[in-house]
């Protein structure tokens, strides 16, 4: 039963679409019921939006990127600045709102809280840095211009995992370069987002530039805003199958993309590994967010004489935790977001299990209500089982064993995906050659957290396109334009 504060809150999160700066209901009325995953109740209803909901919002934002493009750099970084400012004052109720509404114990979502509000920071100081130049042609008969100018009205569509860092990782940028958009948050996590956009209004971000739609019926009302000529830009975050059909539909009309899609991430440990850190750096790379995570680690491969020492203290450490609802005191792992994340992981357990594996801990559901999955160690996981393969998405850590650095390269790297890799050692030449050698697009070294703000944030191969975060961020949104003029001197 939720106490009066989460009540309280959960009244005071809008329950429409917002379309050019207005709280609206769906058209025809039609709503969507948003779930509790660690109790399988319902919470809120919203608006669940149409198609012609989703044309309205893309109108909304055409109508108003007129201004906002127009508008200076200086203010947009205002408005960003006190965006983060009213996120700081209200973390409390962001971060008691995703645990409802995602599951994550409390704690974790105090940090994304504060991960998330970086992103405004970060890209309030981008806004005005955004440079072009200036200078003679090779030949001295005129003079060349570069400047940078905001790629037009976006399309961003946010997942689940992170509903409050993923929105603000997309929509900060996009502000900051002048854009405006259509945001469509996964609908199993819609609450955040709507609980967001009305700070941002209150930032004072203007009527039109930001608009959300929620809705069940994804693949129409996205592929009727995709296939709109007005629009310039898409950035997606999800799995790989889904961005690939995106891909197709965003050709027809050359439209920018950045992909941040499926993860199979590494974590190498050496026979030199400084094992109390690699086993700290373990269980915050593969049970942050329930595992819940694109950077999860996926597959921990770990050197023969250090196997046994490695799989013995992970086991112990994940023994300690303790399932909950992410609100109560003490939680260190919450529900996965709903009955097809525990079958899978389910699934690929009982796989490894039947090819060798060794269950040291876990491998069941949890007998209570709601989608909870016990944290899991399996080792001597075997070549050829599923969760070597599939990105696991749940709380199942799988340990393989290498004898040398050319097989751990080997093992890393037979994957189709290329987000993140981590590796521990505390030989400095060879964390140089896995920095040269592994192919993902992100890399921890002795790290077992890579995410930061300041940072270009995305995967090579089927991973995904284009980066968010750091200074390579901002100019996702933006387009180059080259200009000649006459010699001045002529």
């Amino acid at each position: 039963m939720a106490d009066t504060r989460e009540t309280d809150l959960l009244a005071g999160v809008p329950d429409g679409l917002y379309i050019g700066g207005s709280w609206r209901p769906a058209t025809g009325g039609r709503t969507l019921a948003v779930t509790d995953p660690s109790t399988g109740t319902t919470i809120k209803e919203i608006a669940d939006a149409s198609v012609e909901d989703g044309v309205a919002a893309l109108d909304a934002a055409c109508e108003a990127y007129g201004s906002w493009s127009r508008t200076s750099a200086r203010r947009r970084a205002e408005v960003l600045r006190r965006a983060f400012d009213l996120l700081a004052e209200r973390k409390e109720d962001f971060a008691l709102l995703m645990t409802i509404e995602m599951g994550k114990p409390l704690a974790e979502s105090a940090g994304e809280v504060a991960y998330g509000g970086e992103f405004l920071r970060w890209f309030s100081e981008e806004a005005a840095h955004v440079q072009g130049r200036y200078g003679a042609n090779p030949e001295g008969t005129g003079r060349m211009i570069v400047t940078q100018h905001p790629v037009g009205p976006c399309f961003l569509i946010t997942p689940w995992n992170f509903p409050l860092a993923m929105a603000t990782r997309k929509i900060a940028p996009a502000l900051a370069a002048g854009c405006t958009m259509v945001v469509k948050p996964a609908s199993q996590t819609p609450l955040t987002t709507s609980l967001f956009v009305q700070l941002l209004a209150d930032a004072g971000v203007p009527a039109g530039v930001v608009n959300v739609v929620n809705t069940t019926r994804s693949g129409p009302v996205s592929e009727a805003i995709i296939r709109d000529p007005r629009l310039r830009k898409l950035s997606f975050t999800g799995s790989t199958e889904v961005g690939q059909k995106l891909l197709e539909q965003a050709s027809a009309g050359v439209l920018r993309t950045s992909m941040e899609l499926g993860g199979n991430a590494p974590f190498v440990v050496f026979e030199d590994a400084d094992l109390d850190k690699a086993v700290d750096g373990a269980v915050t790379a593969k049970f942050r967010n329930i595992g819940e995570a694109c950077t999860a680690a996926n597959r921990f491969i770990v050197h023969t004489s250090v196997a046994e020492e490695f799989a013995r203290r992970v086991t112990e450490r994940v023994q300690a935790f303790r399932a909950g609802r992410g609100t109560e005191e003490g939680v260190t792992i919450g529900p996965l977001i709903d009955e097809r994340a525990v079958e899978k992981a389910d699934e690929l357990v009982r796989d490894a299990v039947a090819h060798g594996a060794t269950l040291r801990v876990g491998g069941e559901r949890l007998e209570r209500a709601g989608t909870f999955y016990a944290a899991t160690v399996l080792s001597d996981v075997a070549p050829g089982s599923q969760i070597l393969r599939e990105e696991i998405f749940g709380p199942v850590l799988a340990i393989v064993t290498f004898t040398d650095e050319d097989e751990a390269v080997r093992i890393a790297n037979d994957t189709e995906f290329g987000l993140v890799s981590y590796v521990y050692t505390r030989d400095l030449a060879r964390g140089q050659r896995m920095i040269e050698r592994l192919e993902t697009g992100m890399m921890g070294l002795n790290v077992g957290v890579v995410s930061n703000p300041a940072a270009p944030f995305g995967g090579w191969k089927l991973s995904g396109l284009g980066r968010e975060g750091g200074a390579e961020g901002i100019h996702e949104y933006l387009q180059t334009k080259y200009t000649l003029t006459s010699d001045p001197f002529a």
